[in-house]
């Protein structure tokens, strides 16, 4: 009878909150087990930051480079592997010499030749001592980027201008040239032009009250030389006529072009190593 008897409701209550109380440890426990294992876990690695290196060109020339040069441009192969180790000191220069932008911050990247270091060669290795708005000129008339002007000069533009100022022909020295007097390449040598290129580089005289007056004395005599059509400008045709007449014209407003001894001695330089 005793099997029998129905549980008082206070037990029922007593082993209810009993089997509530168990699950809620057993919960507990096994969160903190949870909670054990993530802190005995290694901690994540954070992302690595990839390695900022200068932009210097590779030590191979490619064969293709090679190929596409040697069609191009009037170099042998020796000396367009010359000029690549040269091409790749003047860049590995370049970069090491720029100082950091901040804190921190690695160095601007340096892809090809840059502007001081074109202006340091062309004084130095050529000999191009020449006024500082004809040697901007010379730089801003060579082949930089997809459009022309843009950016440091690579190699291939590298080789395709020392082959014109080097080893050009008559009439690529002349276009070369007219380009570069050309000031805002507009197909034209206008008297401003003259005016701009001869007033640089000449030295004033002492005395001399009205020194333009001169200048422009000096644009009108060159003018009538060059000025084959009588149009009062000089176009790349009037140019190449006056310069075949008479040689001396050719750098007329400014050294632009490498003396004879500097490109022979240059391109030696080239086959020696």
């Amino acid at each position: 009878m005793a099997a029998n008897r129905k549980q008082h409701p206070k037990q029922q209550l007593s082993m209810a909150a009993s089997a509530i109380a168990l699950r809620g440890v057993h919960l507990f426990l096994s969160a903190g087990r949870a909670a054990a294992e993530r802190r005995a876990a290694p901690a994540p690695s954070p992302p690595r930051k990839p390695r900022l290196r200068p932009v210097v060109p590779t030590n191979k020339l490619q064969q293709r480079t090679v190929e596409q040069l040697l069609k191009n441009s009037k170099f042998s192969k020796n000396e367009l592997e010359a000029l690549y180790t040269m091409y790749r000191k003047l860049v590995t220069s370049a970069q090491s010499a720029i100082p950091t932008s901040g804190i921190g911050q690695p160095p601007a990247k340096v892809d090809g030749i840059d502007q001081s270091t074109f202006r340091d060669v062309m004084h130095s290795t050529f000999d191009l001592v020449t006024e500082e708005a004809v040697l901007e000129r010379v730089w801003a008339t060579w082949e930089r980027g997809a459009g022309g002007g843009e950016g440091a000069i690579k190699f291939e533009a590298w080789v395709r201008g020392l082959s014109r100022l080097l080893r050009g022909t008559d009439e690529e020295r002349r276009a070369h040239c007219f380009a570069v007097y050309d000031l805002n390449s507009d197909g034209y040598i206008t008297r401003d032009e003259m005016f701009v290129l001869l007033k640089n580089s000449l030295l004033k005289q002492p005395g001399d009250e009205d020194p333009d007056e001169g200048v422009r004395d000096l644009v009108e005599l060159v003018l009538k030389k060059l000025d084959v059509d009588k149009d009062g400008k000089v176009s790349l045709d009037d140019y190449r006529q006056a310069v075949s007449q008479e040689p001396l014209l050719l750098e007329a407003f400014g050294q632009c072009l490498p003396s004879k001894r500097q490109s022979i001695a240059f391109l030696k330089t080239l086959n020696t190593k």
